[in-house]
C-alpha cells in the first residue's frame, strides 16, 4: 500500500531548511530509496516517493511557515540537477501507476504555481547541473529558472527521441504557455534529446538568467529579496503545524474524524460520507489559529485529499465513487461565512486554496462521481461542490416511507462559496461550468444563494440530475450504479474527462484534459512500451521497432 503522508525528520531525498523569509529545497536523491525494489534512483532521477516529499515541504511551507516569502529549488549533486522521471521504473510499473504518477507529479507542480499566485510564495529554480525531462519540468513550475552558465550544463526534454513518449508533468504545454517559446523552437527543442545549454537556452526563453559559479550566492540572494519584497506574506506569522493524520484502514472501509469511505469491491464503489462540523465555527481568527488542522474545513481537506490519493493508487478497480453528506447544514453555511470573513488573513485564505486544489483532485480523477442527496444530507456551499462536482445527481423527493412523517426532506443550499472561492482548473466555478453558456439559469441560482432548496426546486433550477421518490429511488440509483459497473473503464474515462470541462482552457486544463490524455494513450502503445518499443528499450543499445503508421 502506498502512503502519502510523511515528514521532513523522515525525508530521504530532499532537504529543506529555513533561513529568514527564504527556504531551500535540496534535491539529494537516495539511489537505494525507491518505492518500489527493482530500480536505483540514479542522476537524482525521482519515482513517486521522492515527489510525495515535495509535496509534503510544499504543504509544509504554506501552512507551518507563513514567514517564508521565497522557495530556491536546487540540486545537492555536483554537475546534476535531475535526470527526470526514472526510466526503469517507468519500465517496471503497470500502466495505471504510470497514470496516475504522471496525474500526482503534475498536480504537485500546479501546487507550486498556486503557492505563487496566490500565497505570496515565489519559487526561484537553481539549475546547478543538467535539467533533463522531469527535471526540467520541476523548473518550469517556478517563477524563474536560473542557469548555471558553465558550457555544460543544459535543460532537456527528450521524452519525444528517446522514449517515444511525452514530458509527462506538463512540459510541452509550459514551454509555449507559460514561457512563450516559440511554437517552431519548441518543436526543435522537444526532438533533441541533447538539449539546449547557454546563450540558445536563454534566447529561447527556456531559461530566465545565466548565471557564473562564481556569483551563485550572489545572483540567488538578490533574486530571492526582490520576491520577498513584493509578498504578502506575514513576516512575524505563526504557523500551524500540519500533524498526522488519524486515519484507520481495513479491507472494506477508510475511517477518519470527518469523513467515512465505504467500499463494496462487488460493485466496484467507493461510498464517501463528510460529516458537517459538530460545532459553530470559531468566533474569531484566533480561535481558528488556535484549532490550527482541527478547524473543520481544513480537516475536511485534508482526510478529502488524503483518501483520493489512497484510492488512486490502492484501488484502482473501484470505478464508482458515491458521495454522501450528513449533519447540520448550517453549520457548514456558518463556516464558510468564516472563511468568507476573513478571507485575508493568511491561513484561511491557505485554507480554502486547499479546499480548492482537493475538489481539483476530484474533477480529474478517472473515477465516475455520483452524488446522493437524501433526508439528514447537508449539501450546502463547500459540501454542495461534491455534489456539482458529480457526474450525476439524484435527490430524494419527500421522504423514504419508513423514515416517518417527522423527519426533514433533503434540501441543498447554495453559498458565496459556490460563486468563486472554489472554481475548477479551468477558471470557471463548478456552476458556471453546469450552466456553461446559459446565463439566465445561472442568475436564478445566485438569487436563491442562503436559502434551502427542496427536491422539487432543486431539480427546477437545474442543480440536481434526478429527483426520484421513495417508490423509485432504490432502483434509479442500483441502475445508475450498475450500469457504470458494466461500461468499458477506458471509454468512461474518456467521456467523463471531456464532459466535466466545458468552456475556456488554462495552462491546468490543458495538462489535464489534453496532454495526459495523449500520454495514457501513448503509455499503451507498442512504440512506447512494446517489446521493440522505446520505452522498453532504453539503455540496452538496441534501437526500437517503430509501428510507422501515424493513428
Amino acid at each position: 500500500m502506498i502512503a502519502f503522508e510523511t515528514h521532513p525528520e523522515r525525508y530521504r531525498h530532499w532537504q529543506l531548511s529555513i533561513d529568514g523569509r527564504v527556504a531551500t529545497l535540496t534535491l539529494d536523491v537516495d539511489e537505494a530509496g525507491g518505492l518500489a525494489p527493482g530500480y536505483e534512483l540514479k542522476l537524482n532521477s525521482y519515482d513517486l516517493g521522492v515527489d510525495i516529499e515535495l509535496y509534503d515541504a510544499i504543504q509544509r511551507l504554506r501552512f507551518e511557515h507563513p514567514e517564508v516569502a521565497a522557495v530556491v529549488m536546487t540540486s545537492a549533486m555536483d554537475r546534476v540537477f535531475c535526470a527526470g522521471a526514472n526510466i526503469p521504473m517507468l519500465k517496471g510499473s503497470s500502466h495505471d501507476h504510470k497514470v496516475n504518477f504522471c496525474k500526482f507529479t503534475n498536480e504537485t507542480r500546479n501546487a507550486i504555481e498556486d503557492a505563487s499566485a496566490n500565497s505570496g510564495q515565489a519559487y526561484i529554480c537553481m539549475i546547478n547541473g543538467t535539467a533533463a525531462g522531469g527535471g526540467y519540468e520541476l523548473a518550469l513550475a517556478c517563477d524563474e529558472i536560473l542557469l548555471i552558465d558553465d558550457g555544460s550544463s543544459a535543460v532537456s526534454l527528450p521524452e519525444v527521441p528517446l522514449l517515444a513518449v511525452l514530458p509527462g508533468t506538463g512540459g510541452l504545454t509550459r514551454v509555449v504557455d507559460k514561457r512563450h517559446v516559440r511554437r517552431d523552437r519548441a518543436d526543435f527543442f522537444c526532438t533533441t534529446g541533447e538539449g539546449l545549454r547557454g546563450k540558445r537556452a536563454l534566447e529561447w526563453k527556456l531559461v530566465d538568467a545565466l548565471v557564473p559559479r562564481s556569483k551563485l550566492d550572489e545572483t540567488v540572494g538578490t533574486r530571492t529579496a526582490a520576491r520577498v519584497e513584493t509578498s504578502d506574506r506575514p513576516a512575524d506569522g505563526q504557523g500551524i503545524e500540519l500533524t498526522p493524520l488519524t486515519r484507520e484502514i481495513s479491507d472494506t472501509e477508510l475511517a477518519y474524524p470527518n469523513l467515512t469511505i465505504t467500499l463494496d469491491r462487488d460493485a466496484r464503489t467507493a461510498t464517501f460520507t463528510v460529516r458537517a462540523p459538530a460545532d459553530a465555527p470559531p468566533a474569531d481568527l484566533a480561535g481558528i489559529h488556535a484549532l490550527g488542522v482541527d478547524f473543520w474545513p481544513l480537516a475536511v481537506a485534508r482526510e478529502l485529499d488524503d483518501a483520493i490519493l489512497h484510492l488512486r493508487f490502492n484501488e484502482t478497480e473501484i470505478g464508482t465513487w458515491v458521495f454522501r453528506t450528513e449533519g447540520d447544514g448550517e453549520l457548514v453555511a456558518a463556516h464558510d461565512a468564516t472563511l468568507l470573513e476573513h478571507g485575508d488573513n493568511w491561513l484561511v485564505r491557505e485554507i480554502t486554496l486547499y479546499l480548492r486544489r482537493t475538489l481539483k483532485r476530484i474533477d480529474v480523477s478517472a473515477r465516475s462521481l455520483l452524488a446522493l442527496i437524501e433526508p439528514g444530507s447537508c449539501f450546502t456551499g463547500t459540501l454542495l461542490e461534491l455534489a456539482l462536482a458529480a457526474d450525476r445527481s439524484y435527490m430524494l423527493d419527500g421522504n423514504f416511507e419508513d423514515a416517518g412523517s417527522n423527519n426533514p426532506p433533503a434540501t441543498i443550499r447554495a453559498t458565496a462559496m459556490n460563486f468563486g472561492p472554489l472554481d475548477m482548473c479551468t477558471g470557471l466555478t463548478r456552476l458556471q461550468s453546469r450552466f456553461y453558456g446559459d446565463d439566465d439559469a445561472l442568475a436564478a441560482v445566485e438569487a436563491e444563494a442562503g436559502n434551502d432548496l427542496d427536491a422539487a426546486d432543486a431539480e427546477e433550477h437545474g442543480l440536481v440530475t434526478f429527483a426520484p421518490d421513495d417508490i423509485d429511488w432504490e432502483d434509479e440509483v442500483r441502475l445508475a450504479i450498475e450500469a457504470r459497473a458494466a461500461f468499458s473503464p477506458d471509454a468512461l474515462t474518456g467521456m467523463e474527462a471531456s464532459l466535466r470541462f466545458p468552456g475556456p482552457e488554462t495552462i491546468e486544463s490543458k495538462i489535464f484534459a489534453r496532454l495526459s490524455a495523449w500520454q495514457n494513450w501513448i503509455f499503451q502503445r507498442p512504440n512506447a512500451v512494446g517489446d521493440g518499443g522505446a520505452l522498453e528499450l532504453f539503455g540496452t543499445g538496441k534501437q526500437p521497432e517503430f509501428d510507422r503508421r501515424r493513428v
